[in-house]
């Protein structure tokens, strides 16, 4: 358990329910603590092996750091927003509030409410920031490109298996897989060397919605060269086994599949959002097309099925796009650029000289 004495970041994590945000904690504070980063989590559904203090050892925020610098509240959720905001001016603890938005759409009045008494706002791509009315840095999210990466020879299948389109995340309305699916019986038999297949988790009230893809795939006759499938905690290696990443969301917040997939040296086709246009170069690393258009994604994903040398050529471009653009360090070092210079400023919600990403 690290000594409040010698944290210097706190990231709070108050629901236990899996979400972009613990992905995003769980994959990004041990890379923080490898660069020297003094940080620790608070709070309930994360990895045991994460730096973590205890809520009994807030009080230890009463006592400044040495010289007199705050420590910094990094939130990622309104209630962590309100909490830190408590400690702050309720509590007077020598705190600097940080808030990292990744939504994409007008924030509710309550929600504007508490970013306005942040001391500072990061927003995880230029189209999040376009939503906030407060200044604010971009820094955006980055992987483990040691993590996702490109197969090498014997960890994909034989050369006579079909080549495989993949689309990751839960079984919904909301992440598009009836997109994917119906892109793929409409293509898949003009195609015979391919296949598809979407991995994630159904949960119960979307069973239905699961069984319905299940019935249409088996109604085109393609049971054998379409599935859906449970999540995997082998999600590199799945990668690796891919020819096509389809992204097909309706709605997102950032969204890391992309990136995953093009350092694994896979081509992607995605929906305008989240952060899927800022991150995929079109007509190099893949195609971005209009969101929820049924037609648009059957098009751009037959490109690559007409023509697989288009895909291997795109997936060369998308390992390089993404080890040059979205290592993980770029994250560590952004933020860190905007800890130390949060730690120096003074109170108020205010530009910093942080990043040149700085947005009004």
């Amino acid at each position: 358990m690290p000594d409040i004495a010698d944290t210097d970041i706190i990231a709070p994590h108050f629901k236990r329910r899996l979400s972009g945000v613990t992905s995003t904690i769980v994959q990004l504070v041990p890379r923080q603590v490898a660069a020297g980063v003094r940080i620790a989590t608070l709070g309930p559904g994360l990895p045991p092996d994460l730096p973590k203090i205890r809520y009994r050892q807030l009080a230890g925020l009463w006592r400044p750091l040495p010289g007199g610098r705050p420590r910094i509240w990094h939130a990622r959720r309104n209630i962590e927003m309100l909490a830190g905001i408590f400690l702050r001016d309720l509590l007077r603890m020598k705190l600097r509030l940080l808030f990292t938005s990744a939504s994409q759409r007008r924030h509710t009045r309550y929600s504007r409410w508490l970013i306005g008494r942040m001391d500072h706002v990061v927003a995880t791509s230029a189209k999040t920031g376009s939503f906030l009315t407060v200044p604010h840095t971009v820094v955006m999210h980055g992987i483990d490109t040691t993590r996702f990466r490109p197969a090498v020879p014997g960890e994909r299948p034989a050369p006579s298996a079909r080549r495989r389109i993949g689309c990751a995340g839960r079984i919904r309305h909301q992440k598009g897989t009836d997109l994917f699916i119906d892109a793929l019986i409409a293509l898949l038999p003009r195609y015979p060397d391919w296949e598809g297949e979407a991995i994630g988790r159904v949960t119960p009230e979307h069973e239905g919605f699961a069984e319905d893809l299940r019935s249409r795939i088996a109604a085109a006759g393609l049971s054998d060269r379409l599935r859906l499938a449970a999540e995997t905690t082998e999600i590199p290696a799945w990668y690796r086994g891919l020819d096509l990443y389809v992204a097909p969301s309706r709605t997102e917040g950032f969204g890391l599949t992309p990136l995953e997939a093009m350092a694994s040296g896979v081509p992607v086709v995605a929906g305008d959002v989240g952060a899927y246009p800022e991150l995929i170069v079109e007509g190099e690393t893949g195609a971005v097309v209009p969101t929820g258009d049924l037609a648009a994604y059957i098009a751009a994903i037959e490109t690559y099925l007409m023509a697989p040398e288009r895909a291997r050529r795109h997936g060369e471009n998308a390992l390089t796009h993404a080890r040059g653009n979205f290592n993980i360090s770029n994250e560590v070092d952004g933020l860190s650029a905007v800890y130390a210079a949060l730690a120096a400023s003074g109170t108020g919600s205010r530009p910093i000289e942080a990043s040149a990403e700085t947005g009004e």
